[in-house]
């Protein structure tokens, strides 16, 4: 096992699940994450939101955290770039396989609301906590350093190579726009004004780049 599986289960015991049935399900969700057309939404973007997580819930209590951990799990669990849904689709996964681990109705659909927020990672003042951290962990990259953002624009674009160029650019200039033309894109109760600052540099950056 390496050592990035190896955090990953570690996490997934202490937060969502131990025994046969919960090693069977962290199997299944990290064969899908291995998928041959993911190229950005896999294992080690899993790994790097839970790390995000567990560095912004430190100093907020109470908060349930094995909630925002179960959501970082699942939250692509299906990914398929030529359909809409996948975040409703891992929503619905992830409260079957919690129901199967007997995680208590109320929070299992909690966490499929967290995912289900994932489609679009709006924040405002009455965000809740637990949807902030998660949606902030998983844009984290976007205040990532420079060669570090670059890479997941390739990545990305390599899994939405069924696109032609124009429409890609299109498209993610559309995306950009939406991120940049937002009062913020991390939730303020976080203090992220530093990842708020280096996300806005560059999605600016990819942006003006896409427009030459």
């Amino acid at each position: 096992m390496s050592t990035g599986d190896l955090e990953l289960r570690i996490a997934w015991q202490r937060h969502v699940g131990t025994g046969a049935e919960a090693d069977r399900w962290l199997d299944s969700v990290l064969t899908r994450h291995r998928e041959a057309h993911r190229h950005y939404h896999d294992v080690r973007h899993v790994r790097w939101v839970i790390r995000h997580v567990t560095e912004l819930t430190a100093g907020i209590v109470p908060l349930d955290v094995g909630a925002i951990v179960a959501a970082a799990f699942f939250h692509d669990v299906i990914y398929d770039p030529t359909a809409s849904g996948n975040e409703s689709a891992s929503a619905a996964l992830a409260s079957s396989a919690l129901a199967e681990l007997g995680w208590p109705a109320d929070r299992t659909a909690r966490v499929a609301a967290i995912i289900e927020g994932t489609a679009h990672h709006r924040v405002d003042d009455d965000t809740p906590a637990d949807a902030a951290v998660l949606y902030a962990a998983d844009l984290g990259v976007l205040a990532a350093d420079p060669a570090g953002y670059s890479d997941y624009v390739r990545n990305v674009r390599r899994e939405y190579r069924h696109v032609g160029d124009a429409e890609w650019a299109t498209g993610r200039a559309t995306v950009l726009r939406s991120f940049l033309d937002r009062d913020t894109i991390y939730a303020p109760m976080l203090g992220l004004d530093a990842w708020e600052r280096r996300a806005r540099a560059n999605l600016t950056a990819e942006l003006g780049g896409l427009d030459r």
